[in-house]
């Protein structure tokens, strides 16, 4: 499904009038910008198209007969060059997003955060849901928003999490409205932020099409393309008394880290994972075909690691068919 200029105007006036389609607009992302590959056996640059004014408008399901998913899971392939929906399965029904959210989370921190500010925890900090992914935070420790937002993308940390939407955002309930704020204004109108790590909250919806679109947005920044891309990380920040603490991590990504194969024909170039209970298994990613056409993929709300993997190589592969 391609989307024109005549469809954006269409949808576009249906989006202000009712408020319930999710369209395209004439977002100001039409530049391209030229980001390295970051894989280890090639210093090729690729453009790829950030969130420009031709976007995919999706109401239902695309190609669904060339995979076949559990039915509830929600799925889509976007190939950004030729600004077709390749794949579409439930894209625009809200699914909780997991830490998939924190796409979001980093595309307001980069919006409106410097690089080089420091961050400092404070009581708002704690992450106390059993299980969840954290570096062990505590009041008074700081570190950079660069810093922050390398261990949110690649570890998932949920109390970075916090000290990015409180530092960022004045507390962390004025980041949540920055957040819903954003999405809006990229188009994103079935998603709503009730946190900024996606941590289970009734409230606390997307939709695979609208993390399309976070995704899509968050991509006009290097730094988010350069993140995404990283295997591990290792740096020092500072607590209360200014004892400096380390942090080694590991990607989250299995495409990244080694533990999955890259589907034939296809390199992922990074992406973002999200898991809960509520949520199932879900995964984002910007991958290339051989000649360096960039894909988003997305899939929500898979049963298991091993499925959403092996899905996900399935979805991939469409790209080359």
């Amino acid at each position: 499904m391609k989307c024109t200029n005549k469809y954006l105007k269409l949808f576009s006036i249906v989006l202000l009038t009712t408020s319930i389609l999710t369209g395209c607009s004439g977002f100001p992302y039409g530049a391209k910008y030229s980001v390295s590959s970051f894989v280890s056996d090639s210093n090729t640059q690729f453009n790829y198209p950030t969130f420009a004014s031709e976007l995919c408008v999706v109401n239902s399901d695309v190609n669904i007969s060339a995979l076949t998913l559990g039915e509830n899971v929600s799925a889509g392939l976007f190939d950004l060059t030729n600004k077709e929906t390749l794949y579409a399965q439930n894209v625009n029904a809200r699914v909780m997003p997991a830490s998939l959210t924190k796409v979001m989370t980093a595309l307001v921190a980069l919006k409106y955060g410097s690089l080089d500010q420091v961050l400092v925890a404070g009581a708002d900090v704690y992450v106390n849901e059993s299980g969840a992914q954290k570096i062990g935070l505590k009041e008074g420790d700081r570190m950079t928003l660069d810093q922050a937002l390398r261990i949110l993308l690649i570890y998932s940390a949920n109390d970075v999490a916090n000290l990015i939407a409180s530092n960022i955002g004045g507390s962390i309930s004025g980041f949540v409205d920055m957040m819903n704020q954003e999405a809006k204004a990229i188009g994103a109108t079935n998603s709503h932020f009730e946190n900024p790590h996606g941590l289970t909250s009734d409230e606390h919806y997307v939709s695979a099409y609208d993390m399309y679109l976070i995704f899509n947005a968050a991509m006009q920044y290097d730094t988010f393309s350069e993140i995404i891309n990283m295997n591990q990380y290792t740096t020092t920040y500072l607590d209360s008394t200014g004892a400096t603490k380390d942090v080694d991590i590991k990607s989250t990504n299995a495409f990244i880290n080694g533990n999955k194969s890259q589907p034939s024909g296809i390199t992922v170039i990074g992406g973002k994972t999200g898991t809960t209970t509520a949520a199932g298994h879900c995964l984002i990613l910007l991958a290339r075909d051989t000649v360096g056409n960039p894909y988003i993929a997305v899939i929500m709300r898979d049963t298991d690691s091993g499925t959403l993997y092996d899905d996900m190589t399935d979805l991939l592969m469409l790209a080359t068919s």
